[in-house]
C-alpha cells in the first residue's frame, strides 16, 4: 500500500485530563493509545501534559494554569501539533487556538485524519469524506481554514481531492452528493452479498480491536496480500477472499476495518454499510490481541460496538491471537467459545480452522448418502459445499458410501435425500 503520509514527521504534544470516574491505569492505557495513534499519523510525541479534573473546563478543556504550562512547553519543544485526547467542542478549538501558535486538534480529528490516509478504495475515501464533513461542519465558524488541505501534516488531510468552500450551504450540497453516490455503492453490495447468499457460500467475518492482528491472521488463512503493519487502523477498507476448511468445505473471510475505543459516533456511522457484511455473516472471529495489558476494556468495546450495529444471533468464535508475545496477566475472559492461537504458527492456524469447523456442525446435520460413480459432480459439491468426514468407492456397486454434514438452507440436500442409505 502506498504511504499516503507526509514525509516529515512531526512533534507533537499530547494534553489528557484524567476525570473523576476514570482510574490511573485505565488513564495511562488512554494516553498509550493515543501515542500509537500519532505514530501511525506520522508524529513524534515530545511531551505529555496532563491534569486531573472534576470536569473538562468549559473553555479551554484544562485549566488556566495548565494552559500557560502548555503555552511554555510549546516554545520550550517546538512543537508542530498539540493533540487532546478528548473531543473538544469548536469554542475550546477557538479559545486554545487563539493562544497556541501549533495547530491544536483533538482524538477525533486525529483518527479521521488516519482514516482519510488509509482508505483506498472509492467507497472508504466517501466515508471518510461525509465524517470529515460531519466533524467540520460546527467547527467552521471563524476558523479561517480550506477543508481539502491534501499533503499536510497531523490534522491536515483533507476529505477529498476537490477543493471546498467553507461555506456550509457548499458542505451541505456535498455531503447530500455523497450520500448519493454512497447509497448506489450500498445497493451494489446488498445485491452482491444477496447473490452470495443464493450460492450457499458459509461466510466469516473477522473483526477486532485495532491492531490485534486480523490483517495477519487474514493473509494467513487466505494467501491474502491485505496491508498487514504494526500500526493502528493498518486495514480500512474491507475485502474478502475465499478460505478453504482442512476437510475440503470453500468459505468467503471477510477482514474490516478495526474498533477502537471512543470510535467518533460519525465514523460509526459512516462506515455502518461496510460493517454490514458482519450482520450479514454465518459466523464472526473476534480476534483479541492477548498481549496487550488492557484486552479486556478492548474486547468490551468490541462488543459494545457489535451491539451498537444491532449484530444479534450471529455465532461468535473469540480467537486470542499472539500468543507468543507472554503477558503474564493475561486470563481468557470471554463468554463464548476461544481458542488461543499465534498467526505465525501453522499448527495454531491448523487448530482455529478445526474449531470453526466445529462450530459450523453445531448448525448442520449429519447425511449418509450412497452416489452412483455417474454423480461426480454432486460428489464434487459434496467436497466443496459441505463437511464431507469420509466417502469410499465400493467396486461392488460402483458407488460412492459418504458421510458428512451439510446446512440445513442448502440447496444440494433436496438431492442428498433420493440417495439416502
Amino acid at each position: 500500500m502506498k504511504n499516503t503520509y507526509n514525509d516529515e514527521i512531526e512533534k507533537v504534544i499530547l494534553v489528557g485530563c484524567q476525570f473523576s470516574k476514570e482510574d490511573d491505569t485505565q488513564f495511562e492505557y488512554s494516553l498509550d493509545e493515543l501515542k500509537s495513534l500519532t505514530k501511525t499519523a506520522n508524529g513524534i510525541v515530545v511531551m505529555t501534559l496532563s491534569q486531573k479534573r472534576e470536569r473538562p473546563h468549559p473553555a479551554t478543556y484544562i485549566g488556566k494554569g495548565k494552559v500557560e504550562e502548555l503555552v511554555n512547553l510549546e516554545d520550550e519543544f517546538e512543537a508542530d501539533v498539540i493533540i487532546f485526547n478528548d473531543e473538544l467542542t469548536p469554542s475550546q478549538i477557538r479559545n486554545l487556538s487563539a493562544v497556541l501558535k501549533s495547530r491544536v486538534i483533538d482524538r477525533t480529528q486525529l483518527i479521521l485524519d488516519i482514516f482519510a490516509s488509509r482508505a483506498n478504495s472509492k467507497e472508504g475515501k466517501l466515508q471518510v469524506e461525509l465524517a470529515q464533513l460531519k466533524y467540520s461542519l460546527p467547527r467552521l465558524s471563524g476558523k479561517g481554514i480550506e477543508l481539502s488541505r491534501l499533503g499536510g501534516g497531523i490534522g491536515t488531510r483533507g476529505p477529498g481531492e476537490t477543493k471546498l468552500e467553507t461555506d456550509r450551504r457548499h458542505i451541505h450540497k456535498r455531503i447530500d452528493e455523497i450520500k448519493q453516490q454512497l447509497s448506489v455503492i450500498v445497493q451494489h453490495r446488498e445485491r452482491y452479498r444477496e447473490r452470495r447468499k443464493k450460492n450457499n457460500t458459509f461466510q466469516i467475518s473477522l473483526v477486532g480491536y485495532t491492531n490485534a492482528g486480523k490483517s495477519t491472521m487474514f493473509n494467513r488463512l487466505t494467501q491474502a496480500q491485505s496491508f498487514e503493519e504494526n500500526l493502528l487502523f493498518a486495514t480500512l477498507d474491507p475485502m474478502t477472499r475465499k478460505m478453504n476448511l482442512p476437510c475440503g468445505l470453500s468459505t468467503l473471510l471477510t477482514d474490516t476495518v478495526g474498533f477502537i475505543q471512543d470510535l467518533p459516533t460519525s465514523l460509526i456511522a459512516a462506515f455502518r454499510s461496510t460493517l454490514e457484511e458482519v450482520k450479514e455473516a454465518d459466523l464472526i472471529l473476534h480476534v483479541v490481541d492477548s498481549s496487550n495489558p488492557d484486552y479486556f476494556n478492548h474486547e468490551k468495546t468490541v462488543y459494545d460496538l457489535l451491539e451498537e450495529l444491532k449484530v444479534e444471533d450471529v455465532p461468535i468464535l473469540t480467537v486470542y491471537n499472539k500468543k507468543d508475545i507472554f503477558n503474564a496477566h493475561f486470563v481468557p475472559s470471554a463468554k463464548t467459545p476461544s481458542v488461543m492461537v499465534s498467526a505465525f504458527h501453522n499448527a495454531d492456524l491448523t487448530k482455529l480452522l478445526l474449531n470453526i469447523e466445529a462450530l459450523m456442525i453445531e448448525n448442520m446435520v449429519e447425511y449418509r448418502v450412497t452416489l452412483p460413480s455417474s454423480k461426480g459432480r454432486v460428489l464434487s459439491q459434496l467436497k466443496t459445499e459441505t463437511i464431507l468426514k469420509s466417502f469410499t468407492f465400493n467396486e461392488e456397486m460402483d458407488s460412492y458410501e459418504c458421510n458428512g454434514y451439510i446446512f440445513k438452507n442448502h440447496t444440494l440436500l433436496g438431492t442428498l435425500r433420493n440417495f439416502q442409505q
